[in-house]
C-alpha cells in the first residue's frame, strides 16, 4: 500500500467516526422531549438554554444533516431523527396560510419571527429533498417543490436576474433583508445565493424537470459573471439591485465552499461545457485560497476587509475547506491539494474539536483561544456543515 493510499485511509476511518460522534452529540444533547422536535441553544459553556427560541436554519439542518447521514449509512437512529425533524418542521414552521417557513419559533412552538428569509426557504428545500430522497414520501417532495416555486415566484429579479433577500410574512418586501447583525442590509447576497444554488442542486437529483434545471443553470451563470471576481477569484458578498459592488470584504471559507458546491452543480446538471467552464474556475478559487487564506498552522482564516485580516478560524470555513480542497484534489490531482486538505483537518482536530465535551467549538479566535461566546449549538450551528464534511469524504474517498 503506497503513503496516500494508507493515508487515504485512516483519513476515511477518521470521518466515519466523527460523523457518528457529531450526530451522537445531538442525538443525545438536542432532542426536546418536553416541547417536541429539537432545544434551540446549548451555550459555548456547554449548557442547555431550554427555552430558547428555535431557528428554522437550525432545524433544516438538521433534518438534512440526519437524513443525508441515514441514506449514506443505512442507520435506523438517524432516520428515526429525521423523521422527528421532518414532522416537527411540517407542524410548527411551515406557514400553512402563506406558504413558506417562519425564520423564528419560541420554545413551545409558535411563530415570533415569521418574516421569509430566502435563505431559509432554500435550507428548507434542501432538507425537505434529502427527506424525500430517504423515504420517497411525497408530501417531502411537494413541500421542496412549493418552496422553489415560492423562491422563482417571489424573490427572482425578473429585471436584473438574482434573488433578493427577504419578505414579510405575506411575500412583501421587507426594509431590513439581512440574515444577521453581521450583514450588510443589501438586496442581493452571495450567501443566500449559494445556498440557492445547493438546494436546487439537491432538488434536481430527486426531482429532475427543466424548470429546476433552467434555475439552476441561471444560478450557476450569476456566480461566474457577478458573484466571482474575474481577476482575484475571491467571492463578491454583496449587492444592490442593480448588481453594484457594496462590500469589498473576502470570505476565506465561503470562496472554498462555493469551489466545490459550484462544480456540484455543474455535474449534477450534467452540461459538459458549464461542468468545463466551472472546473477550471472552482481550481483558481481553489488556488486563491490556498495563496492568502490559510495560515501555518493549517487554519482557514475568517475574512479579510481591505487590509485588515481577521484571523479568527471559525468552525464552518475549516469543513468547507476540508471539502473543497479534497475536490481540487481530486479535479487536478495536484498533491498540495490533498496535504492542504490533511493540515485543515489536523488543525481542525487540535483546536477545533472540543475533546472534552463533544462536537465543535464556534471558531479559535486570533489569540489562539477558543470563542468562549458563540453557541455549541444554536440558530447558526448544526450538524451541517462538519457532518457533512465527514460525508463528503466518505463518498469521495471511496473503497
Amino acid at each position: 500500500m503506497n503513503t496516500n493510499t494508507a493515508l487515504l485511509a485512516e483519513l476515511k476511518r477518521e470521518m466515519k467516526t466523527e460523523l457518528d460522534a457529531i450526530l451522537q452529540w445531538w442525538a443525545k444533547n438536542m432532542v426536546d422531549e418536553v416541547n417536541g422536535g429539537f432545544y434551540g441553544k446549548i451555550d459555548a459553556g456547554n449548557q442547555l438554554q431550554d427555552q430558547a427560541d428555535k431557528g428554522v436554519v437550525l432545524n433544516t439542518r438538521i433534518l438534512w444533516a440526519f437524513a443525508a447521514a441515514a441514506n449514506l449509512t443505512e442507520n435506523k437512529q438517524y432516520e428515526m431523527i429525521a423523521h422527528r425533524a421532518f414532522a416537527y418542521i411540517v407542524q410548527f414552521f411551515y406557514d400553512k396560510e402563506d406558504g413558506g417557513l417562519f425564520w423564528m419559533l419560541n420554545f413551545q412552538g409558535q411563530p415570533t419571527q415569521t418574516k421569509k428569509q430566502i435563505y431559509a426557504q432554500a435550507f428548507g428545500i434542501y432538507a425537505f429533498s434529502e427527506y424525500y430522497a430517504l423515504t420517497k414520501k411525497q408530501k417531502a417532495l411537494d413541500l421542496a417543490i412549493a418552496l422553489f416555486q415560492a423562491i422563482e415566484q417571489h424573490s427572482l429579479d425578473k429585471v436584473n436576474n438574482g434573488y433578493f433577500e427577504a419578505y414579510t410574512r405575506d411575500w412583501q418586501p421587507l426594509d431590513d433583508l439581512r440574515l444577521s447583525e453581521k450583514d450588510a442590509n443589501e438586496a442581493k447576497t452571495m450567501n443566500s445565493h449559494l445556498h440557492i444554488l445547493e438546494a436546487y442542486t439537491n432538488l434536481f437529483r430527486v426531482h429532475p424537470t427543466e424548470e429546476i434545471s433552467t434555475a439552476l443553470q441561471n444560478l450557476i451563470e450569476c456566480f461566474l459573471s457577478q458573484f466571482i471576481d474575474p481577476g482575484t477569484y475571491h467571492l463578491h458578498l454583496f449587492f444592490d439591485e442593480q448588481w453594484q459592488l457594496k462590500s469589498p470584504a473576502i470570505s476565506y471559507g465561503h470562496d472554498i465552499e462555493c469551489s466545490w458546491l459550484l462544480y456540484e452543480a455543474a455535474e449534477v446538471l450534467g452540461n459538459e461545457k458549464i461542468i468545463s467552464k466551472v472546473k477550471h474556475v472552482a481550481l483558481k478559487m481553489a488556488k486563491a485560497v490556498l495563496q492568502n487564506g490559510i495560515d501555518e498552522s493549517g487554519g482557514v482564516y475568517y475574512e479579510k476587509t481591505k487590509a485588515h485580516l481577521d484571523r479568527e478560524k471559525h468552525w464552518w470555513a475549516q469543513a468547507e475547506a476540508i471539502v473543497g480542497f479534497f475536490n481540487a484534489f481530486q479535479l487536478e490531482e495536484d498533491p498540495i491539494y490533498l496535504q492542504t486538505t490533511y493540515d485543515i483537518w489536523n488543525f481542525t482536530k487540535t483546536h477545533i474539536q472540543d475533546q472534552q465535551n463533544g462536537e465543535w467549538h464556534w471558531s479559535l479566535l486570533a489569540n489562539g483561544c477558543v470563542n468562549q461566546k458563540q453557541d455549541k449549538a444554536g440558530p447558526w450551528k448544526a450538524p451541517y456543515h462538519n457532518g457533512r464534511m465527514c460525508m463528503e469524504l466518505l463518498k469521495r474517498v471511496g473503497d
